[in-house]
């Protein structure tokens, strides 16, 4: 046999796409790429920001988060360039891309430019890795200059020893299609093996990866997804489950995210045809929207469900001590345990904005001074003065209010965020961005949720508050029936706050208040409503987290039933809701008062009547409260829940076996 046989050896070269220090593979701080698993390579460590093709060829693939470029030559070698390590969490951010798919480029065409300073005040590596993802099919050998070496960007680093398959036509080397069912067989192993639908939060990918986000890693198979056919290898970095695909991981995508529901899909972009579907069906482009930021609150609370469920309960059980006189609120003792319980709450702003910004791609850090600059002291001092709340910044009247325990505001900041980041590096020169952009970002923010944000919520709030008081002086019980339906809703919005100062007005000049009366019922039933959860649910993460959420509302405090749960499941919230708006009418029709800023069901003596004792309106609220609680439980342990929300049943007994 001549040479033509087994084909013909040629060499490409493979540049440095950056000037830096060259690494070898198994130094760069990845596993998955120091291993070699998704390919053999080499990475750079950047001392500058431009990064180059180190190949000539087509662009065959820009990663939606802009941190991985991949190319093909005409020989058949396919060559990524990933920026950075687990740079996908910041949401394309510090890259600004300069190609495109299909665009044909030569070694040495600018691809991205990469901001390193941001990348490391996110506390990633900058490494870029170069590795051929088709090594096994195309390469004999890839032999790289003497290491470690300073380069320059376009030097030659490596050189890659083709295999090319020679007929009287052009070079081939041919790629074999998996199939369809291929990928929907594997994407159903692995989600089994993650351990089902119910144990995963979301999923996103990269350019090689899935990354899951999991509830609890431990019921991972680790050892049988890594040796499932089509799976390279098994990573855990970032709070991430890492399945190490490949090539051909965004098709496992798809397949995985066509069982699990497009809910599941965090933070990937909407396709053309739905982007099409949502432009003729306004009403579910509206829909889509809604999810899309409850989904943002639920996932930005997450992390601090638990404390606020803990702080919750703290707050029910100093409520019940100073209500009978076992602690008196001026006690050392009572204060140090009432900042334990409260400072989750009061600096709930800055814990939002550190969680909202890593969820959507802005600087957690800028967003956590921006929630501290909404409750600075003076500000918050300022805001408790009601009707006069008002500031002039810059010749602007700008009405305060208070951040405090406030969530919608914090999420529209990191939002924006986003935006604003993308626009200040438009304009900022590189050399200055560590330092100025930051504090511009933080300052720009700042402004707009003040004089923008804020006073907006005021007004509407205002008029709500308006709107409901007047509802209550034509029909008590009508009142009960909306104000108990709805409020929970303004909570979410904080369109709740022009009605707190109504309620405490009352309370000051009255001795009670109706209106606090209506507003302890929906406690009740959103405890009611995740009490129901945890009685049905055979998910073990997830009765933990409801029962605490339940205790947390019957004492008062509804954040961790809200975002930990009933959100979460968007019909436990919508049942809850409507058994709210059945137990304030029975509130209403009852005329029961309320006569402390207490509520819920650990605020009983606040519906016991002052030199009365116990009498009429106690067993009204005994009625109208644990009726609303039989309420909710009933009807979302029926209609409003089902652990088919979490994942296929199968699965779920599978998990609990084991």
């Amino acid at each position: 046999m001549g040479d033509d046989d087994y084909g013909k050896i040629d060499e490409v070269s493979i540049l440095a796409p950056v000037t830096g220090q060259v690494l070898s593979l198994a130094t760069v701080p990845d596993p998955v790429f120091a291993a070699g698993r998704v390919g053999p390579g080499f990475g750079v460590q950047p001392t500058a920001g431009h990064i180059l093709a180190p190949v000539s060829g087509r662009i065959t693939v820009v990663a939606t988060t802009k941190h991985a470029i991949g190319m093909v030559t005409t020989t058949g070698l396919e060559v990524l360039v990933h920026l950075g390590v687990d740079t996908v969490a910041l949401n394309g951010v510090p890259f600004e891309v300069h190609v495109k798919v299909g665009d044909e480029v030569t070694a040495g065409t600018l691809l991205v430019d990469m901001d390193l300073a941001a990348i490391e005040q996110a506390h990633k590596p900058t490494t870029v890795i170069i590795v051929v993802t088709n090594a096994q099919r195309v390469l004999t050998d890839l032999t790289l200059a003497p290491l470690p070496q300073a380069v320059a960007a376009g030097a030659v680093v490596a050189t890659a020893h083709l295999i090319t398959v020679t007929t009287t036509a052009s070079p081939v080397v041919a790629a074999v299609p998996q199939s369809t069912t291929r990928y929907s067989a594997l994407a159903t192993a692995i989600v089994a093996n993650v351990g089902g639908q119910q144990n995963i939060n979301s999923v996103i990918h990269c350019i090689t990866r899935l990354r899951f986000y999991l509830k609890d890693e431990a019921l991972a198979h680790d050892a049988v997804i890594a040796n499932l056919d089509g799976v390279i290898d098994v990573a855990k970095a970032g709070g991430q489950y890492q399945v190490v695909i490949g090539p051909a991981v965004n098709d496992v995508f798809d397949s995985v995210i066509a069982q699990l529901g497009p809910e599941f899909a965090d933070g990937v972009p909407v396709s053309p045809v739905q982007e099409a579907s949502s432009d003729v069906n306004w009403l579910s482009h509206v829909r889509n929207g809604i999810s899309g930021v409850i989904g943002v609150m639920t996932a930005a609370m997450i992390p601090v469900i638990g404390v606020l469920a803990g702080s919750g309960i703290l707050k029910g059980i100093l409520a019940a001590l100073t209500g009978f006189k076992v602690l008196a609120v001026t006690s050392g003792t009572y204060m140090v345990l009432n900042a334990v319980a409260d400072a989750t709450f009061y600096f709930l702003p800055v814990v939002l904005g550190f969680t909202a910004a890593k969820k959507l791609g802005s600087d957690p850090i800028v967003l956590a001074i921006v929630g501290a600059v909404l409750i600075y002291p003076s500000l918050i001092t300022a805001a408790s003065k009601g009707a006069t709340a008002q500031i002039m910044f810059l010749g602007v009247p700008t009405h305060l209010m208070s951040y405090s325990a406030s969530v919608f505001p914090m999420i529209v900041a990191a939002w924006l965020g986003v935006y604003v980041e993308r626009g200040l590096k438009r304009v900022v020169p590189l050399y200055l961005r560590s330092v100025f952009i930051p504090i511009i970002e933080a300052l720009i923010l700042a402004i707009v949720v003040l004089v923008v944000v804020g006073p907006l919520i005021t007004i509407i709030s205002k008029g709500l508050a308006n709107g409901l008081v007047a509802v209550y002086n034509f029909s008590p019980a009508l009142s009960g029936l909306v104000i108990g339906g709805l409020y929970q809703t303004m909570v979410i919005f904080g369109l709740h706050w022009g009605i707190i100062p109504i309620v405490i007005n009352d309370i000051a000049t009255n001795g009670h208040s109706y209106l606090n009366a209506i507003l302890s019922i929906t406690m009740v039933a959103q405890g009611g409503a995740v009490l129901a959860v945890f009685l049905k649910s055979k998910d073990k993460h997830l009765k933990e987290i409801s029962l605490a959420a339940a205790i947390s509302a019957f004492c008062g405090v509804t954040e961790p039933a809200l975002y930990g749960v009933n959100l979460k499941y968007k019909r436990v919230f919508v049942v809850a809701s409507i058994a709210s708006g059945l137990g304030g009418l029975l509130t209403g029709l009852l005329r029961v008062n309320n006569y402390a800023l207490s509520g819920s069901l650990i605020g009983f003596p606040a519906f016991i009547t002052p030199g009365v004792g116990i009498g009429s309106n106690f067993y009204g609220y005994l009625i109208s409260h644990y009726g609303t609680l039989v309420i909710a439980t009933m009807l979302v342990y029926v209609f409003g829940f089902s652990d088919k929300l979490l994942g296929p049943k199968e699965n779920l007994k599978a998990t609990n076996s084991q």
